[in-house]
C-alpha cells in the first residue's frame, strides 16, 4: 500500500486532478451553507456529470466535494443560528451565542481549523485501520447501536443547565416525533392522522430549519438592532485567535476527532449522532460545564472536528465491505461501481491506489475550504452588524427555499413553519431546542436496535457484549457526574465558608 501513496498524491494534485479538486470543494461548500441541502443533493447533483470522466477524477470531484460541506453548515450554524446540515446542528449552540457576543470571526476560525485537523485525523486514523477495518466494522451489532442512543439520550441530563425537567420534557417530545411514520421493525403506520405525508415520518432537514433558521427569523423580527448586541470584531485577530484555541483545547479535539472516527465507521449511525456525542462529552469533561450554550468556543471546536473526522470513518466499511457509512458515501458507492471499482476486501489488494485517492482527497478538499473560510471569515462577520429587521426576512426566505429544496415537497415548507412557530415557544420559555433534536435523531436507532437486539441475542443481549457492556458504564457515568459535580461545588462551598 505505501508504494502506492506517492504515484496517488501526484495524480491527485496534478492537472487537471487539481481543478476537479477545487471545483468539487467550492460546490460542496456553496452547498453546505445553504439550508436544506448537503452531501447527498450535491453528490447527486455532480454524478450525471461524472459519467464520461474517468475512475481518478470522478472520485476526486465527488468527495471534495462531500468533504467540504461539513464546513459550509458551520458557517450559517455560526452566523445566523441556522445549521446548513444536520450534522452542524450542535455548532448552533455556542457558536451563535459567540456571534451574539461580537465573536464571529473567532468562532468562524475555530470551526475552519477543527475542521482542517478533523479531517487530518480522520484520514490519519482510516489508514491505520483499513487493513484491520473489517474487524471493527463487525465489532459493532444491534446491542451497540442502542446502548449508543441511549448513551446519546444520557446528554440531555448534561447538556440541560437550566431547568432539567425543562430538557427532559423536550427530549420526550423529540422522541415523540421521531415515532411518527413507519414502524421500523413491524412496518406499521402511527401517529400520521390519516396522511400519506407523515408516513416516512418527519423530515430532520426539515425539522432543523423550522427549530432554527425560521424560529430565529421570528426572534430576530421582534428584536431591534443588529444580530451582534456588542462591538463586533471584525479584524483577522479574532479569527487567528479561533484558530489557536483548537490548540489550547488540543487534548478535546483529539477527543472529539476520535468519537467522530468511530462513529463513523459504523454503518447508518450518521454525523449528526457524532456531533451531539462530541458535544456531550465536551461538556461532561469539563470543569465548568456552565460556561457551554453561552459562547464557549469549545462547543464549536468539538461537534466541528467530530463531523469531519467522521467523513474518514465512513469510508471504512464502504470500502472494506461496499455498505455506505452514510448518504453522502451511498452516492459514493454508485459512483465507484459505475466505474468499474468493486467495494470489498480485495479492493486493497487489487487497486490500493482508488483507497488512497480517496483519503487524499478528503483531507485536501478540507483544507481548500478551510482557507477559504479563514479568508473569507473577516468579511462574513460584517453580516452581524446587519439589523436584525433586514437580516430576518432574508433567513427566512433562505430557511423556506432550503425546505422545499431538499425534496421538493410543499408540505415541508409548511412543517418547517410549524416547527418555526415551535422553536420560537421554546426560545422564550426557555426550553432546549438541542434536547428535542438528539431525542429525534436518535429515535429510530433506538427503538429498531432494541427490538433487533430482543429478536436476536434477548434481554441478556445488552450486557454479554463487552462494548455494549461499556456503553453501559459510560452512559451510568455520564448520569451521575452532574450529580458528582454538584455535591463537590456544594463542599468545596462548604470549605471555602
Amino acid at each position: 500500500m505505501l508504494e502506492s501513496a506517492l504515484p496517488a498524491l501526484l495524480e491527485l494534485v496534478s492537472w487537471p486532478g487539481i481543478l476537479y479538486l477545487f471545483i468539487g470543494a467550492l460546490l460542496g461548500l456553496l452547498f453546505g451553507m445553504l439550508p436544506g441541502l448537503g452531501g447527498p443533493q450535491v453528490l447527486a447533483l455532480l454524478l450525471p456529470i461524472t459519467f464520461a470522466m474517468d475512475a481518478t477524477t470522478a472520485l476526486t470531484l465527488l468527495i471534495g466535494a462531500a468533504g467540504a460541506t461539513a464546513f459550509g453548515g458551520s458557517i450559517t450554524a455560526i452566523l445566523i443560528n441556522t445549521p446548513g446540515t444536520a450534522q452542524n446542528a450542535a455548532t448552533v449552540y455556542d457558536g451563535f451565542e459567540m456571534t451574539k457576543q461580537g465573536r464571529a470571526g473567532q468562532a468562524l476560525g475555530a470551526a475552519a481549523a477543527a475542521s482542517v485537523l478533523g479531517a487530518v485525523v480522520g484520514a490519519l486514523i482510516l489508514t491505520a485501520i483499513l487493513p484491520i477495518g473489517k474487524y471493527l466494522v463487525l465489532a459493532f451489532s444491534y446491542p451497540e447501536y442502542f446502548m449508543m442512543a441511549v448513551m446519546g439520550l444520557a446528554m440531555i441530563v448534561v447538556l440541560s443547565q437550566g431547568s432539567l425537567w425543562k430538557g427532559i420534557i423536550a427530549g420526550g417530545v423529540g422522541l415523540m416525533i421521531a415515532f411518527i411514520g413507519y414502524d421500523p421493525v413491524t412496518g406499521a403506520v402511527r401517529y400520521t392522522f390519516g396522511t400519506d405525508y407523515l408516513w416516512d415520518g418527519i423530515s430532520l432537514v426539515t425539522m432543523l430549519i423550522g427549530l432554527f433558521a425560521i424560529a430565529e427569523a421570528i426572534s430576530l423580527w421582534t428584536k431591534k438592532g443588529a444580530i451582534s448586541s456588542k462591538k463586533v470584531n471584525t479584524s483577522m485577530k479574532g479569527v487567528y485567535e479561533g484558530i489557536g484555541s483548537v490548540f489550547k483545547n488540543f487534548g478535546l479535539f483529539m477527543r472529539s476527532s476520535i468519537i467522530g472516527t468511530i462513529i463513523g465507521i459504523i454503518p447508518g449511525v450518521g454525523g449528526a449522532v457524532a456531533n451531539f456525542i462530541a458535544y456531550g462529552q465536551a461538556v461532561s469533561t469539563s470543569k465548568n460545564p456552565a460556561s457551554f450554550g453561552k459562547g464557549d468556543v469549545r462547543g464549536v471546536i468539538a461537534p466541528e472536528s467530530s463531523n469531519n473526522a467522521k467523513d474518514g470513518g465512513a469510508l471504512v466499511p464502504t470500502l472494506i465491505f461496499g455498505i455506505p457509512g452514510s448518504l453522502e458515501m451511498a452516492v459514493l458507492l454508485g459512483a465507484l461501481t459505475i466505474h468499474g471499482i468493486q467495494p470489498g476486501p480485495r479492493l486493497m489488494l487489487d487497486n490500493p491506489g482508488i483507497a488512497l485517492t480517496l483519503i487524499y482527497t478528503l483531507v485536501l478538499a478540507n483544507f481548500i475550504v478551510g482557507i477559504v473560510g479563514i479568508l473569507l471569515a473577516s468579511p462574513l462577520t460584517r453580516l452581524t452588524m446587519i439589523k436584525t429587521v433586514y437580516i430576518a426576512p432574508v433567513i427566512l426566505v433562505f430557511g423556506l427555499i432550503g425546505s422545499y429544496a431538499a425534496d421538493g415537497r410543499i408540505q415541508d415548507v409548511i412543517t418547517a413553519l410549524v416547527f418555526g412557530l415551535i422553536g420560537y415557544a421554546m426560545i422564550r420559555y426557555q426550553y432546549s431546542r438541542v434536547a428535542l433534536v438528539i431525542a429525534v435523531v436518535l429515535g429510530e436507532l433506538l427503538q429498531q436496535s432494541f427490538h433487533q437486539t430482543i429478536d436476536s441475542l434477548g434481554y441478556a443481549g445488552f450486557f454479554i457484549r463487552p462494548i455494549s457492556l461499556s456503553f453501559i458504564i459510560i452512559t451510568v457515568f455520564i448520569l451521575i457526574l452532574p450529580i458528582i459535580k454538584r455535591k463537590r461545588g456544594k463542599t468545596d462551598e462548604n470549605y471555602g465558608a
